[in-house]
């Protein structure tokens, strides 16, 4: 299914600036590890919350897994309403606590939560733009030789905008290091930017 586009990456940019979600923004490494049979793990450690167990992500690929799409647009878009940034913020969203006596509870607690406008239109946008930029970044790429069919739909400024564009810079960096990684091997992505507005680090 291809994204509901309802506006441009720049629409999204000012929209950020203009009125952020209310979450609290704190520190969170997410490390992505290549495991065998064409799978991967995430791991999360962060400043917030109840400590996380270990997932397994969705949508294994040789060079953008799916999360690491969605967490790279997320930072760089400075989308904290989208899913890491509610993480970092201390919900467990698509984790689990370690302790599995906290379970129940934070289920509970998270169920009775309903996201907040800015944080359900920052998801969105999240799902727009990580499905516009992978398609980008593989056309660009050579990996993928013609467009899906909802491609057409994406607005243009949305294909040629500066957010875009350092959105498939972050790309570029993370699939080449993905790519070379054996498995077992790892990237450790930083949340949220820096002091200095740089994107957030990647180390391995």
């Amino acid at each position: 299914m291809g994204p509901r586009v309802p506006g441009t990456a720049e629409d999204a940019e000012n929209h950020v600036l203009s009125g952020r979600p209310e979450v609290t923004v704190t520190f969170m490494d997410v490390t992505f590890t290549k495991d065998s049979g064409r799978r991967y793990l995430m791991t999360v450690v962060r400043e917030r919350g109840p400590e996380l167990a270990p997932r397994r992500g969705p949508g294994y690929d040789d060079y953008l897994p799916h999360d690491a799409v969605h967490f790279l647009v997320e930072a760089e878009a400075r989308l904290t309403g989208g899913a890491f940034g509610r993480i970092a913020a201390g919900q467990s969203n698509m984790f689990w606590p370690a302790d599995k006596r906290l379970l129940r509870h934070q289920k509970h607690r998270e169920a009775r939560r309903k996201p907040s406008p800015i944080e359900h239109a920052q998801m969105g946008r999240s799902e727009d733009l990580a499905s516009a930029c992978q398609v980008l970044w593989q056309l660009r790429s050579g990996h993928r030789s013609e467009p899906p069919s909802w491609f057409d739909r994406v607005p243009p400024e949305d294909l040629e905008s500066r957010l875009t564009e350092r959105i498939l810079a972050r790309l570029d960096e993370f699939a080449a290091r993905w790519h070379a990684l054996p498995p077992g091997g790892s990237i450790t992505l930083t949340w949220p930017l820096d002091n200095h507005g740089r994107p957030a680090s990647a180390r391995r």
